[in-house]
């Protein structure tokens, strides 16, 4: 995957956000968007080799549409200003998310904004085992590799059900469950960026799990 013919047709792309510039360039959007299927195919091979448990998503299923969503946000520019995909995308659960931009590329995964039923499963997973959850996120190659989880609104309270005094409440507050990797321009485009693709998705992988355990159990 040339990279670098995907950064300049952003680029350009940003600076001429229309539909009738797409249409100029809708040949070089498929041809890009045709390697980056490809790229993803390969990536979805390796990774379903690392997880005996990873679900099969091919590029074409898990690329995202590069279109915004203009109903919902009609001040958005009319496309993205990246790439993105979901790999390992089982119904119901949390995938491995990958987006490759000009303003920002990152590797993410977990569960964003879950719906209230899969919100109170999460919680009630914390609640019965907890301690396996923090172990996880305290675990120092995860703290370099993540940081904290993605920092989003939070309850001022305790959830229902749940006291304040609860051990876990400061995770049982949390209205999402992710965390996010940040690339750069130099890590995407350089020889070793498949590495880090899989290296990233190792030290996710317990965290994705045990959020979606929670969810389909």
């Amino acid at each position: 995957m040339n990279f670098n013919k995907l950064f300049d047709f952003l680029s350009e792309l940003e600076n001429n956000n229309s539909k009738v510039w797409m249409d100029i360039n809708r040949k070089r959007y498929k041809e890009i968007r045709s390697e980056f299927i490809s790229w993803l195919d390969d990536m979805d091979n390796t990774l379903a080799d690392i997880d005996k448990h990873y679900y099969r998503t091919p590029g074409k299923k898990g690329i995202n549409r590069i279109n915004n969503n203009l109903m919902f946000h009609p001040h958005k520019p009319i496309y993205k200003d990246h790439f993105g995909a979901g790999l390992d995308k089982a119904p119901g659960a949390g995938d491995f998310y990958i987006q490759i931009g000009i303003n920002e590329s990152l590797l993410a995964g977990g569960v964003w904004r879950p719906d209230p039923k899969s919100l109170r499963s999460i919680r009630e997973a914390i609640d019965y085992n907890g301690e396996e959850l923090i172990k996880i996120i305290n675990k120092d190659s995860f703290k370099k590799t993540f940081g904290s989880l993605y920092i989003d609104e939070k309850l001022k309270s305790a959830p229902k059900g749940f006291t304040k005094e609860h051990p876990y409440i400061d995770l049982l507050r949390n209205k999402s469950f992710a965390v996010v990797h940040q690339l750069s321009k130099e890590q995407v485009i350089s020889d070793d960026f498949r590495e880090i693709v899989i290296k990233v998705y190792r030290e996710m992988l317990p965290f994705r799990r045990y959020l979606n355990n929670a969810l389909t159990v």
